[in-house]
């Protein structure tokens, strides 16, 4: 976390100098709220329904783990979700459908991680309402996972799901760069469901509300599918996501020892000279891994996670989705 974010969950941080600037964002997305609301702009349907999965704050909530978990819940239930995601830092002319066994290079870091682990088809594009045709088009999906597109009020949705960091909540509550949302607080009570990531209650109001956790599974080696790691040993993290800190507390509720952390920018992209002087063992998130695979050294691993949803929330989405159908 660099400087300016420690601001936004301080008290009394500097990024209030910022303020000015939070003032022109927050009328720039009020403006752009406002073209569709007076019917300047139509929020496009497509010809299935459209679950939106986002947050109001930059940094990591849980989105990829939970929608994960949709795309399983949805399909055991006959569904056959398919995913769109704007393809964080990639240049695309067009909408493309990412593959399991693409560079995330070329990609993004989490799309190819919900093509492997999925099993659905993904497709990223900027603009969703092309890139949710072009999955329709190509694939026999029959409901859209919009993966981080709460602000992409183009797109019709039928569903929407807030997350929330509960260790972190909505900081300082200012717009950015003053504050860490994009969006004001009064945001999730338009939402269909509110879920807060580790929390004990969520702290605002949605139409539903919950509290999901991220189980950690075993640990997995980079290389040598038959590694297995030393559950007595003193560990390396490496992480390049938005919140580490909640991926450190992961690992020491799950009963691991660290030595060391190592944290990078959020989506990073890894070298090998990047982790060449860490020792082993090290550690990471699956997110991290799809990045260092192609250089991975013996003595790497991964930590899998699975989003472990409230059941009363799961069967709402699902009766909401029956209705809809």
């Amino acid at each position: 976390m660099n400087a300016l974010e420690r601001s936004w969950y301080q008290k009394f941080g500097w990024s209030w100098l910022l303020l000015p600037l939070s003032l022109l964002f927050g009328f720039l997305s009020a403006a752009r709220r406002l073209v569709f609301r007076l019917g300047l702009k139509t929020p496009q349907r497509l010809r299935v329904p459209v679950v939106v999965v986002g947050n109001i704050s930059v940094g990591g909530t849980g989105k990829t783990p939970v929608t994960l978990r949709l795309c399983e819940l949805l399909q055991a239930h006959g569904w056959r979700p398919g995913i769109i995601s704007r393809g964080y830092g990639v240049k695309l002319n067009a909408p493309r459908l990412v593959k399991p066994d693409d560079s995330p290079s070329q990609c993004g870091d989490e799309p190819v991680l919900l093509a492997r682990r999925s099993g659905c088809p993904v497709v990223i594009f900027p603009d969703r309402v092309q890139g949710g045709e072009f999955l329709l088009a190509t694939t026999d999906c029959n409901i859209v996972i919009c993966d981080d597109g709460l602000q992409h009020y183009a797109l019709e949705r039928d569903l929407e799901i807030i997350l929330i960091d509960a260790s972190r909540g909505i900081g300082n509550g200012l717009l950015l760069p003053a504050g860490p949302l994009r969006e004001g607080a009064w945001r999730l009570a338009q939402a269909d469901v509110v879920l807060s990531n580790g929390g004990q209650d969520a702290p605002l109001s949605g139409q539903v509300r919950g509290n999901f956790h991220l189980q950690p599974g075993v640990p997995k080696p980079l290389q040598h599918a038959d590694a297995a790691l030393d559950s007595t040993a003193s560990l390396q993290l490496v992480s390049g996501i938005g919140n580490p800190q909640r991926f450190a507390a992961t690992v020491q509720k799950a009963g691991f020892q660290l030595a060391g952390q190592h944290w990078f920018a959020d989506h990073h992209a890894f070298t090998a000279a990047d982790l060449a002087s860490i020792p082993t063992p090290l550690l990471m998130t699956e997110k991290d891994a799809v990045k260092c695979q192609a250089f991975a050294k013996p003595g790497w691993f991964y930590l899998p996670v699975q989003a472990v949803l409230p059941a009363d929330v799961e069967h709402y989405i699902l009766e909401r989705l029956r209705k809809t159908h």
